[in-house]
């Protein structure tokens, strides 16, 4: 069997121990060939972890890049232009893997040319830790309810985001996006194609991945969900790249600024509406499957960030016309 080159990236930001044990979870995989690619963005280290970093890199077992600037879709967008990889996977930081991760994506593309990105299942730590069946029977892997196959809701991008599970399913099957902490995709995406990560997408990135999915299946590519190619995602609330906590203000403006700018950018009209609908909706009224507190002083405080977020992605979207945003890549002397 002909396998295929993985590169492997972890862009990085305010991570010390969850960072050191991803790189060593990835480095036990019994995958024969792949690379590691960490792109950091810390600017200083726990000496321990310096050392470890240090000590990897010497030893041609990562390739160390360290950056100034804090950017998620910036960090994938670099460590594209760097890999040599046929596949190139994403992880997160903060994550745990089993020895055959590296195996489970790879599977999926050989002799399947239609399938240009792998999804993979993730089990949320707080997810576990919040199940009460998980904690009665302390198994991470049947801490959760399951279903076979996502209903055709998911495949709709006004209101898939409501939908798509890539926590309880449990069947391969065709899918609309991927999780950030755990997709792998073609080189010949970014390189044929020519799809880079937008930038413009801040903060925490929410939505970049879906924006960049939205936009790869319009190559006809399908993107493939597999259960197999499972992880554990820690969910440090700070570190991958966004330097601000989710509950600060700026973080809510980004928020909704990203989704609104996945909305414009992708969506048609009814297709955005009921996308901005269901926002509304569950974001800012608080109604399942938020369940946010209903205080009309919290509702009121949402809708000004939903409303200013809407400003701020229209005026991003408008700019686009002669400005693409690319901020981090065109920094890229190197590639420029």
């Amino acid at each position: 069997m002909n396998l295929p080159f993985i590169s492997v990236v972890i862009p990085t930001y305010g991570r010390e121990e969850a960072l050191r044990n991803s790189i060593l979870d990835v480095l036990k995989q019994n995958y024969p060939k792949f690379e590691v690619l960490v792109v950091d963005q810390t600017l200083n280290h726990q000496p321990e972890i310096q050392s470890f970093l240090e000590e990897q890199t010497a030893l041609n077992k990562i390739k160390w890049y360290r950056l100034n600037w804090a950017s998620l879709p910036g960090a994938r967008n670099y460590a594209v232009r760097r890999s040599i990889g046929e596949i190139i996977l994403f992880i997160d930081d903060d994550v745990e893997l089993e020895s055959e991760f590296l195996a489970a994506h790879a599977k999926n593309y050989i002799d399947k040319p239609q399938i240009g990105a792998v999804a993979g299942r993730v089990f949320d730590r707080m997810k576990i830790a919040d199940s009460a069946e998980g904690k009665t029977q302390g198994d991470k892997k049947t801490a959760y309810k399951t279903i076979d196959y996502l209903p055709p809701q998911a495949m709709d991008p006004g209101i898939a985001w409501y939908y798509i599970d890539l926590v309880h399913t449990i069947k391969p099957q065709q899918v609309l996006t991927a999780r950030g902490c755990n997709m792998s995709f073609r080189r010949e995406i970014f390189t044929e194609h020519g799809l880079k990560f937008d930038e413009r997408f801040r903060g925490s990135a929410v939505r970049e991945e879906s924006d960049f999915c939205l936009r790869l299946r319009q190559t006809g590519y399908h993107i493939w969900y597999d259960p197999e190619a499972h992880l554990v995602h820690l969910g440090e609330e700070t570190g991958g790249c966004h330097d601000i906590s989710m509950r600060s203000l700026k973080y809510q403006l980004t928020f909704y600024h990203n989704h609104f700018l996945m909305g414009l950018k992708n969506l048609n009209i009814s297709q955005a509406l009921r996308l901005y609908a269901r926002l509304f909706d569950c974001h800012v009224l608080g109604r399942p499957p938020c369940h946010k507190s209903t205080s009309p002083l919290k509702i009121l405080t949402r809708f000004i960030f939903y409303v200013l977020g809407f400003m701020k992605a229209l005026g991003t979207y408008i700019k686009s016309l002669w400005n693409d945003g690319q901020i981090y890549t065109n920094l890229d002397r190197e590639y420029v």
